[in-house]
């Protein structure tokens, strides 16, 4: 897994079924804690809905330390939290927290009327916050004369490398990201820039918005 996607922003959509009203709010979130959090304060805030049904996904889908978690809140089992994790799987979208408060309308709905307004609600929410791609990277390091610092690093930027950022020491240490696909050419662009006096080393992989 080298991509998945997540919010590009948070947000919230409603929906209304048969006098029933849907309320999907979408949140970007890092973790367990911080998606539970969301779940909470949504409670608290629409302490006059029924339910507050939910579905969170952290990390890629199938990737190792994913985690999914889903919640019916008091709808027949199997009708609200898992319809929505569903929608998250098929966008293969993560870090992310969906939760749909609903307030009853008066009319029952039925088990397949449940799944679809579920669905459809969390499907609403994310088509109103858009999504954006993640992406796997390659994390480096090079050590550069104080001389060269300047030009190396805008000639890096103009390539399109990223440059998180510089230490400076007896030399300038470059922090620089790029598509692991991208590392040899970035070594042999170091090279033609530094006449071979300078490489830039790998020193770990991450994920980062695209």
């Amino acid at each position: 897994m080298t991509r998945y996607l997540v919010p590009a922003a948070d947000g919230a959509a409603e929906i209304e079924v048969r006098r029933s009203r849907f309320l999907a709010t979408v949140r970007r979130v890092e973790d367990e804690t911080a998606a539970r959090a969301v779940v909470d304060e949504l409670r608290r805030r629409h302490w006059d809905a029924r339910h507050h049904c939910s579905a969170f996904a952290l990390g890629p889908w199938g990737g190792p330390g994913a985690v999914q978690r889903s919640s019916d809140d008091g709808e027949p089992s199997g009708t609200a939290g898992a319809p929505m994790l569903e929608v998250l799987r098929g966008r293969e979208v993560a870090d992310v927290v969906v939760v749909v408060t609903r307030w009853f309308g008066g009319v029952l709905l039925g088990a397949g009327g449940l799944v679809r307004a579920y669905g459809d609600a969390t499907r609403a929410g994310l088509d109103a916050v858009g999504l954006r791609e993640r992406t796997r990277v390659a994390e480096l390091v090079l050590d550069v004369a104080h001389a060269d610092a300047g030009r190396v690093e805008s000639e890096l930027r103009a390539r399109g490398v990223v440059v998180r950022g510089a230490e400076y020491g007896a030399e300038v240490t470059l922090r620089l990201v790029v598509p692991p696909a991208e590392v040899a050419a970035l070594e042999a662009g170091v090279a033609a820039l530094t006449g071979g006096t300078a490489r830039p080393v790998v020193v770990g992989e991450a994920w980062a918005d695209a």
